[in-house]
């Protein structure tokens, strides 16, 4: 967006003066979040406001504009009173959440990044809130509302239309708790109990082992196959208070791991063989070592608590559910390290676990965990919260530590690794949240119960957030090793009645699928890969015969193409090249010849982009032409999308059993629909958009889709 495009408005500036005059550091590291902050001042970012800010902090007004330019949650234009904002990501795709899109889009006569014509109501589509386990999910002024329909969307926007045009937006930084302080949870949503009223948290889910009014014995039966050790106090304490947690109290871990020696601890951690649990797999210990052997004293450590893959959500449930647990897992790897400070890069996208964080860092504080002179033993830990701002690329480690300098988040080469050169050109450790909440488990009970489960490449457990066309969706922990089949077919009980399960993908945009004749793969690091997939952060989205695997793959490549930091020409051009070959071929007008360019451009790809993100986004791609060929040449040779979904390739018609109620021709979007009452109503096909909106309001089944 060039500045050209950015209204010229006249703000209050009072506001944002006494802000930047309060901020007790401006050092250009903290540009990020003085922009949220002036954010949630105006409800957007004014240019004046951006002029100001590089003039206070004394930086370029190109280095301030080009940030707030970069993360899609910075707006440069204001929103209407009320905000709709339809995820999109991998788990409400495949339940659904375009059809959500194009239902508001006909009601309220507008696309996504538009306002209506009064002001009351802005539309965005957005790439995911972790909410994986209720997909499809939207979020209307800050409150999520999980398995969203076409009618329940209509519903809820009739509402919005009719309510009163001076009710104000509320912010993101400012939502009250979605879960009450009263306990927290984790387990899967089952059909019969995923609505009940009395449920604390209607935006995940859930039956809880000691619910003894839980309606179905069958999942609480799976329940208990379980292995949890990293999530076994979730639902059992009041984790708001330090006291009362298994976190920082004095029978915890990190007291006898400062009475041993770094050395020591990173040897415990090596021989555990615990491995990054945030989607490489690199081993902890020996990054640690890697750390801590450089010449450079002052050493940063980061807890990567990003987790932007679309479909997994499981780092925000550990840290809403057990946050003294993950400051107890830096505490000691900053000791072993030698890091003296240590930042949590956490997505705004989760509040709730922002706001915990914050409570537990407050209360570890007071307790004198953190700090000056940790209880005694000399050793000094600051502890630092970033929020991010809403962009995938920086769940990379050196775009992450770029945003964490204040900077776009553009990945860089490697090598040095940040474990050599990092934060600030300081050695710096990245590991995610789950990597850090074992570490606690390993130093109190030692290596060989580790080892206990798990393989022999890859102990411990592993969480995994299920999720797509499945009957029971949520997270689950389960030893590393465990079959793709029991993951899906014994725990998340299958597809749906009527449906078949088609594929997994596994790793996020990054990652690959599993076909259902590979189901009984045991789930590690080298088996996934072998495939063509990869462990990824753990999110598990599945597919059924009604999902289009060849649209399946266009999604991802439209995903990482949007969400490339455009630094690297192969990422930047390859990937929009490679979709729009997708592209072609969903529209019918790809050949044979296209299959060939996608493997040649995946290939230089994978070779020469700048980062990890950008050397694997076009596993999606590969993997499925892997496996469901047959598809992609139906599109092109047939003509014909074997699931019914590429809209190109579908008509829609209205059979003769149809009633001449009218409803299809009164909720049409492009009014394409014409007839009279009681009789046949007619599609004009020359105009049809493919919008399904007719076959969604039918109530007696009269038009079909081929």
């Amino acid at each position: 967006m060039s500045s050209e495009s950015v209204p010229k408005v006249k703000i209050e500036i009072k506001p944002l003066t006494e802000l930047l005059q309060n901020w007790r550091d401006l050092k250009p590291r903290n540009l990020i979040a003085v922009l949220q902050r002036t954010q949630d001042i105006y409800g957007y970012l004014p240019m004046p406001a951006l002029d100001h800010i590089a003039q206070f902090m004394r930086v370029s007004q190109a280095r301030v504009f080009g940030v707030a330019t970069f993360y899609s949650q910075f707006r440069l234009k204001p929103l209407g009173v009320h905000l709709i904002q339809v995820c999109n990501g991998t788990a409400c795709n495949v339940k659904g959440s375009e059809a959500l899109l194009d239902e508001l889009v006909a009601i309220l006569g507008i696309r996504p990044g538009e306002t209506t014509e009064d002001g009351k109501i802005s539309l965005e589509q957005v790439t995911c809130i972790g909410a994986c386990g209720v997909a499809p999910a939207v979020v209307v002024d800050g409150e999520v509302h999980g398995r969203m329909t076409p009618k329940s969307i209509r519903k809820l926007a009739d509402n919005l239309l009719k309510a009163p045009t001076k009710k104000a937006r509320i912010p993101v930084a400012t939502l009250k708790d979605a879960v009450t302080d009263k306990k927290s949870f984790l387990s899967r949503c089952c059909d019969k109990c995923k609505n009940r009223e009395d449920s604390p948290c209607p935006e995940f889910l859930l039956c809880r082992l000691e619910d003894k009014s839980c309606h179905n014995d069958e999942i609480c039966q799976q329940y208990r196959q379980e292995l949890r050790r990293l999530v076994n106090h979730q639902g059992k304490q009041t984790i708001t208070k330090i006291a009362m947690c298994r976190g920082l109290t004095c029978d915890a871990a990190f007291g006898p791991a400062i009475q041993s020696t770094p050395t020591a601890i990173i040897e415990l951690i090596s021989e555990a063989g615990l491995r990054g649990r945030g989607g490489g797999g690199f081993p902890t210990g020996k990054k640690w070592a890697i750390v801590r052997a450089q010449k450079d004293n002052e050493r940063f450590l980061i807890c990567n608590a990003d987790e932007g893959d679309p479909g997994a959500f499981m780092d925000r449930s550990i840290l809403e559910g057990d946050p003294h647990r993950v400051l107890e897992g830096i505490l000691i790897g900053a000791y072993a390290i030698g890091a003296q400070h240590a930042f949590i890069y956490c997505r705004a996208e989760y509040p709730l676990a922002i706001r915990r964080l914050e409570i537990a860092i407050t209360q570890a504080r007071k307790y004198g965990l953190i700090g000056k002179n940790i209880l005694g033993s000399g050793i000094n830990l600051e502890i630092e919260i970033i929020q991010g701002a809403g962009a995938f690329v920086c769940g990379e480690e050196t775009a992450m530590i770029a945003s964490i300098e204040g900077k776009r988040g553009m990945a860089v080469n490697k090598p040095p690794y940040p474990a050599q050169d990092g934060f600030n050109h300081h050695p710096t450790c990245v590991n995610n949240v789950e990597t850090f909440a074992n570490i606690p488990l390993i130093v109190k009970n030692g290596a060989a119960w580790f080892r206990e489960v798990g393989t022999e490449k890859s102990p411990g457990t592993k969480i995994f957030s299920l999720s797509g066309k499945i009957r029971n969706t949520g997270l689950v922990e389960v030893p590393i090793g465990i079959t793709a089949h029991e993951l899906i077919h014994v725990i998340g009980g299958g597809a749906a009645e009527g449906s078949s399960i088609k594929a997994a993908q596994t790793g996020g945009p990054s990652g690959g699928c599993i076909p259902s004749d590979h189901m009984n793969v045991a789930i590690d690091y080298e088996n996934l890969r072998a495939i063509g997939s990869m462990m990824g952060s753990g999110g598990f989205v599945v597919t059924d015969s009604g999902t289009c695997m060849v649209a399946f793959a266009k999604f991802f490549l439209s995903f990482t193409q949007h969400e490339s930091c455009g630094k690297c020409i192969p990422c930047r051009e390859g990937t929009k090249r490679m979709l729009e070959i997708l592209e072609r071929i969903t529209d019918g007008k790809g050949t044979i010849s296209d299959l060939n360019k996608l493997k040649h451009l995946a290939a230089v790809i994978h070779r020469t982009s700048a980062c990890g993100l950008g050397q694997s986004a076009p596993n999606p791609v590969l993997s499925t032409i892997r496996y469901f060929e047959h598809e992609y040449l139906s599109h092109i040779n047939d003509l014909h999308c074997l699931a019914g979904v590429c809209k190109s390739l579908v008509t829609f018609r209205i059979l003769n059993n149809c009633r001449g109620c009218g409803l299809c021709a009164r909720y049409c979007p492009e009014q394409c629909i014409s007839g009279n009452k009681g009789e046949i109503y007619k599609i004009d096909h020359s105009r049809c958009t493919k919008c399904a909106q007719c076959q969604r309001v039918c109530p007696f089944g009269a038009v079909a889709r081929t």
